[in-house]
């Protein structure tokens, strides 16, 4: 019987030759398997719009000062915003915050140049001088009067363009934009030597286009059939899977987690988000010799990567020893199960 070629992935990006059982339908990667079951916002804010922003502050909170030196709040005075009612939906005064580097939120603590500008505190990090002015962007001030502004106003998710109707408290925004579900997506493929990134609905067409060595398999229950396991350094064996309307990632990657230890983690993602994930569980399986080893869980997003289920340890993990256990001439067979919950 002739088998169709595939490819798997190695952790420096060269690609070696495998093979693969016969099966429905893909163009192949690295896992390699035979079914079972057929089937924007405004310009920058510069010194007029800071101090616009300042003097709107200042109306309501008088005696709050800038404080030159170590970038420590002073206040002279505490005022509640809040209770004034400023115009905390306007996007006139929330454009004031935007940073005229990278366009997101100025939050606090905000600093300020010798001229009142502003930029966040990431860009800051990267300049020598003020971008607006080119004055000096020491020592560092504090603009207390623009915090005060800040906390009273709700941000929008840096996301917003990509569909995100979130608006939040400045505490809250980076934390939430860690987990946007509008967040773009990067190629989940294992390694880094793939730098595309775009939506959700662009994954599968990217894969299907640049990496058309990935086999995928139809239904939800297959044989992922990684070959040649006994290659040394760290590899990586990829293989679609499609089933209930969905298109799942499996991966097993071979690598030294801890120095001298070589082990195996085997994980699922769901091509699809955190909250369609919840939807689905997978199993998977080794059987040999007597001898049968189970991991159950629900599957992850791609969001989250192959690369967190191995620092958490949430996925199947096996080292070479068990592997050698289970193997046949050094091909390892996972049965992969994924049912809906």
């Amino acid at each position: 019987m002739t088998l169709p070629p595939a490819r798997l992935f190695t952790g420096n990006g060269p690609q070696l030759e495998a093979m693969s059982r016969p099966s429905s339908a893909g163009a192949g990667g690295g896992g390699l398997g035979a079914g079972k079951a057929g089937g924007g916002k405004h310009g920058g804010s510069g010194g007029a719009g800071a101090a616009a922003a300042a003097a709107a502050a200042a109306a309501v909170a008088a005696g709050v000062s800038s404080v030159a030196g170590s970038g420590s709040a002073a206040p002279s005075a505490t005022v509640s915003l809040a209770a004034v009612g400023l115009p905390g939906q306007s996007p006139e005064l929330t454009a004031l915050f935007e940073c005229p580097v990278c366009f997101d939120y100025v939050l606090p603590p905000i600093l300020q140049c010798q001229a009142g500008h502003l930029v966040c505190n990431q860009c800051r990090q990267k300049l020598s001088c003020c971008p607006t002015c080119r004055g000096p962007l020491t020592p560092s001030i504090r603009n207390l009067a623009m915090e005060k502004v800040a906390s009273t106003l709700p941000f929008p998710c840096k996301y917003s363009s990509a569909g995100c109707l979130l608006a939040l408290h400045h505490s809250e925004k980076p934390d939430h934009e860690e987990v946007c579900e509008f967040r773009p997506y990067t190629c989940p493929c294992p390694g880094a030597t793939c730098k595309w990134h775009g939506s959700l609905e662009a994954v599968m067409p990217h894969l299907m286009h640049a990496h058309k060595s990935i086999t995928t398999l139809q239904g939800e229950d297959i044989v992922f059939l990684a070959t040649d396991i006994n290659l040394p350094g760290a590899v990586d064996w990829v293989m679609m899977q499609s089933c209930f309307s969905h298109h799942f990632m499996l991966v097993l990657e071979k690598q030294e987690k801890y120095e001298g230890h070589q082990q195996f983690f085997a994980v699922v993602l769901l091509i699809g988000t955190r909250k369609q994930a919840e939807n689905f569980a997978y199993r998977l399986e080794l059987n040999g010799n007597r001898r049968r080893l189970t991991w159950e869980a629900t599957p992850r997003s791609i969001h989250d990567g192959v690369a967190a289920a191995i620092m958490n340890s949430d996925c199947l993990v096996f080292d070479t020893s068990i592997a050698h256990l289970f193997a046949d001439n050094g091909n390892l067979g996972i049965n992969v199960t994924i049912s809906m919950c």
